[in-house]
């Protein structure tokens, strides 16, 4: 009985620990993150394959902090590419997309080095498709496509020195799971 009268009081001086961490990302900081999608939002099925994996990078500046207590609002420009392949028989289409945009991030933090956060991505999708092989003799076809593109997720970055973290994302965009760097400057 007296284990589990405990258990409370434990969570509640870690939890108290926990949120007793300074800012790791504030007002004025600026943040590159370069990342390496997993899991495609884009092209899934049969006889899709990939042709360069799901690449992106964007630029984060701290605008606001102090924020319920030790929050903060970043915001910055977003790239994102990747390109696919669909193919039977010799014959099929090359897709690319490039995704353009802006993003704003709410950061709260948690754990010392450890900048957690979550955010909103609003840009462009620019699509294009290629013909390739010959399943009509001189028939040749392209197109491209665009289109307004959103995903909401959560991220992480765990900073090993004062400028250099690993960085991970969950969300929708170019891919599910981002992984990468991130560079403070």
């Amino acid at each position: 009985m007296k284990k589990l009268l405990a258990l409370p009081l434990i969570t509640f001086f870690a939890l108290a620990q926990l949120s007793a961490q300074d800012p790791v990302f504030v007002k004025g900081d600026k943040v590159l993150n370069l990342g390496l999608g997993l899991g495609t939002t884009l092209y899934t099925g049969s006889f899709y394959k990939l042709q360069i994996p799901p690449i992106s990078a964007s630029l984060e500046l701290g605008i606001v902090d102090e924020i319920i207590e030790k929050g903060s609002v970043g915001v910055g420009p977003y790239l994102g590419f990747a390109s696919y392949k669909w193919e039977y028989s010799g014959w099929g289409y090359k897709y690319s997309n490039i995704i353009i945009g802006a993003r704003g991030n709410f950061h709260y933090p948690f754990m010392e080095k450890l900048d957690t956060y979550t955010g909103l991505l609003v840009g462009f999708n620019i699509v294009s498709a290629k013909e390739f092989g010959e399943l009509i003799p001189g028939y040749d076809y392209s197109s491209s496509s665009s289109g307004l593109v959103w995903s909401w997720f959560i991220g992480a970055r765990y900073y090993f020195t004062e400028t250099i973290a690993g960085m991970v994302e969950l969300g929708y965009g170019i891919a599910y799971l981002n992984l990468g760097v991130a560079m403070k400057f």
